[in-house]
């Protein structure tokens, strides 16, 4: 009985991808049929070596389910000796991720192998002006029983249909945690993947090298690929690159999810591609830039490499850029933001950090670009700016340049608002229910991290957990 089971959901996954065969392609068809492996040996060894979580709880709560009929058929082994996961499945396409140390996780390809991290020579020293952390080691308590309340519907899973798996909440008010919670086996220590709230961390850094005078926001985007006059992609900007209207044929992360994510070229970039800003700045126009509005993670993938390569052209320098500029100023304690075996850092979905750190953030952009020490490290403005709503994106999404907004009057915007977030306010957001709600005009940052299959990101009990935490705390 079991080796007819196993049978026939092979068929069926074989099936599914016969029938996508016709559609995409033999190279795309491959493509897709490695991103299963690819995604779960990066995420379950970044889990296991980056965030020291448990590797059975969180392949069968954050990879199974998302793969639909291929989960099932994945095999893993986790080698804790060499720090690095493999995969197959059904026997038929395997892959290897391995830690590299401060770099991360990632998946090994034919021919990029090699690591970035050579030991205690590219150790970072410790911080000069390092913050003192935002409270002790221990979980702080709710300041009253209602914001308890709060957490616990947070925390609380539907007696039926899909699972929450909230795993962190901290509520930050006035720059002081007034109350967090998290799941067993997650402490304030924990690193967790933020997904695309990862994209707001790449805004940031992006601001720092405009307020440093090394990028031009409005000029054409440094992409050698486009450099010369006719190419029609050459006007694109980092601002239309940062607002989602760059106009480039990428995929459509807005629109994908599940198993159906394996036939998206994000997707397929993120999981299936060694160099992935490379195959972003191969990418022609749908759409001329400006005028069209796609939530496409190719956009991030080339701010990316902006990064890299004004920061000093690598990924060490490129760490140690980020690392100096925003990750020691802010305090942050336990972040990793992962690199492509190109040696570009991954602002597209990959940081992994504690939700203190990721409340630290948001505080950051809650205080004007200024650290908690005095310290600006934003130009004036820019945080309005990157709330300030991207008009194609109104009527389904309300973005601004990196972050969700509340502003600007779109719908999507009115129904947040309708739901209990502030008309000010704006946020990081990422895949399965990841937010740090930035609330101005109440002094107030909610971060909460799970991996949710509940709609819409989880977004009715975050609307909830917004509305109860304001109810609950003190208005001044």
């Amino acid at each position: 009985m079991i080796s007819l089971r196993r049978n026939w959901k092979l068929a069926s996954a074989v099936a599914c991808l016969g029938s996508a065969a016709a559609f995409i392609g033999r190279d795309g068809l491959a493509r897709a049929a490695g991103v299963p492996v690819h995604f779960a040996s990066h995420q379950l060894c970044s889990a296991t070596f980056v965030a020291g979580l448990d590797p059975t709880q969180f392949f069968d709560e954050a990879i199974k389910p998302k793969l639909g009929p291929l989960g099932g058929l994945l095999r893993y082994t986790v080698d804790r000796q060499h720090q690095e996961v493999r995969t197959s499945l059904a026997g038929l396409i395997e892959s290897r991720a391995v830690h590299d140390g401060p770099f991360g996780c990632r998946v090994l390809h034919p021919g990029r192998e090699a690591r970035f991290f050579r030991g205690e020579a590219d150790d970072l020293p410790p911080a000069t002006a390092a913050l003192p952390p935002l409270s002790g080691p221990d979980v702080v308590a709710p300041v009253n029983a209602a914001l308890a309340d709060a957490l616990d519907h947070a925390f609380a899973e539907p007696d039926t249909g899909p699972r929450r798996f909230t795993k962190a909440v901290v509520v930050l008010h006035h720059g002081r945690i007034v109350g967090e919670r998290y799941a067993p086996g997650v402490t304030p220590a924990t690193p967790l993947i933020g997904w695309s709230m990862t994209k707001s961390v790449t805004n940031a850094l992006l601001g720092i090298l405009v307020r440093s005078g090394k990028l031009d926001i409005n000029a054409p985007a440094p992409i050698t690929e486009w450099s010369k006059p006719d190419d029609p992609r050459r006007p694109i900007t980092p601002d239309q690159l940062l607002r989602m209207t760059s106009g480039l044929s990428g995929g459509d992360s807005a629109h994908t999810s599940g198993f159906s994510t394996i036939f998206d070229p994000d997707t397929q970039m993120e999981y299936d591609m060694a160099d992935q800003s490379a195959f972003a700045a191969s990418l022609g126009l749908r759409a001329k830039p400006g005028d069209e509005w796609r939530y496409t993670n190719c956009n991030f993938v080339l701010l990316s490499r902006i990064i890299r390569n004004l920061a000093g052209g690598d990924a060490n320098a490129a760490r140690r850029f980020i690392a100096r500029e925003l990750f020691e100023p802010l305090g942050f304690q336990h972040a990793t933001l992962e690199y492509d075996s190109a040696g570009a850092p991954l602002g597209t979905i990959h940081l992994w950090a504690s939700a203190r750190d990721w409340a630290r953030f948001g505080l950051f952009y809650l205080r004007d670009g200024v650290t908690e020490s005095g310290r600006r490290l934003l130009p004036e403005g820019w945080v309005d700016y990157s709330a300030t709503l991207t008009p194609p994106s109104a009527e389904e999404y309300g973005y601004g340049a990196g972050f969700w907004t509340q502003r600007g009057g779109s719908p999507a915007g009115r129904g947040r608002i309708a739901g209990g977030f502030p008309p000010d306010s704006f946020m990081a957001a990422g895949s399965q229910g990841q937010y740090t709600i930035v609330m101005p005009s109440l002094d107030l940052v909610i971060v909460r991290i799970g991996w949710s299959y509940t709609p819409n990101d989880d977004r009715v009990a975050t609307e909830r957990l917004v509305r109860e935490t304001i109810a609950a705390l003190p208005s001044r």
